[in-house]
């Protein structure tokens, strides 16, 4: 991550992390679809190189997912935006269930759009990472687990939005559960060679769902949790 002098993140960004390189990235998100001003605004004032190890920094404005290690990525910035313009427009974002933090960045564009998140994460170094990017940021309304996040956080539920960033074969049914009535959950589904973002609302007993459109996520694993 660029730095300055004093050894702390450059959080405004320099050369391709510029201001500028963010504002051609909102001109390709706005070209994509993307129309909710709050999330563009969002993304334009978090600054992503921050989220990635130096040597990738300089693509951090792309919209790609990179690597962040741990065979984990981060999302690709599209991804990121419509997967939080879904959740913003179709209901209240007072408390947020993330399963999947990864590095934090998708944390970081919804703590900003949410009163309260909660997120997960199954690898402790990512979970560490997340937590000092997001320090930086001055972000003070997370809540973060180590924990397999398939299984969701029962205690802090239901939640009125649940995000994931890992992509489960089929719904995980605790998440099911652990929706408000009328909460929305946004999860990518499917296999390595086929999966789609979903949009399931929570009518009492009763789900819907709606596909969004083909997406690429990392598989969601059960049950394992990494330390190291």
């Amino acid at each position: 991550m660029s730095s300055s002098g004093s050894g702390k993140p450059n959080l405004s960004g320099i050369g391709m992390t510029s201001q500028r390189t963010r504002e051609r990235l909102l001109g390709r998100l706005i070209d994509q679809g993307i129309s909710s001003m709050e999330v563009l605004d969002v993304i334009r004032s978090t600054p992503r190189h921050i989220f990635l190890d130096e040597a990738l920094s300089h693509r951090a404005y792309e919209d790609v997912a990179l690597p962040i290690g741990h065979n984990q990525t981060i999302s690709q910035p599209y991804v990121v935006a419509k997967m939080t313009e879904v959740l913003l427009k179709s209901g209240p974002m007072d408390t947020v269930l993330e399963v999947g933090t990864g590095c934090g960045y998708q944390t970081a564009v919804m703590a900003q759009l949410a009163k309260t998140v909660y997120t997960v994460e199954r690898i402790k170094p990512l979970l560490d990472r997340a937590k000092k990017n997001l320090k930086l940021l001055k972000l003070r309304n997370i809540n973060y687990r180590h924990a397999d996040g398939s299984a969701g956080w029962t205690n802090n539920g239901p939640y009125d939005a649940i995000i994931t960033t890992a992509a489960p074969q089929q719904v995980p049914r605790e998440l099911f559960e652990q929706l408000k009535d009328g909460g929305r959950l946004v999860i990518p589904v499917g296999g390595d060679d086929q999966q789609e973002l979903q949009l399931i609302t929570r009518h009492g007993k009763d789900f819907t769902a709606q596909v969004l459109e083909a997406v690429r996520f990392v598989p969601l694993l059960v049950g394992q949790l990494q330390h190291y």
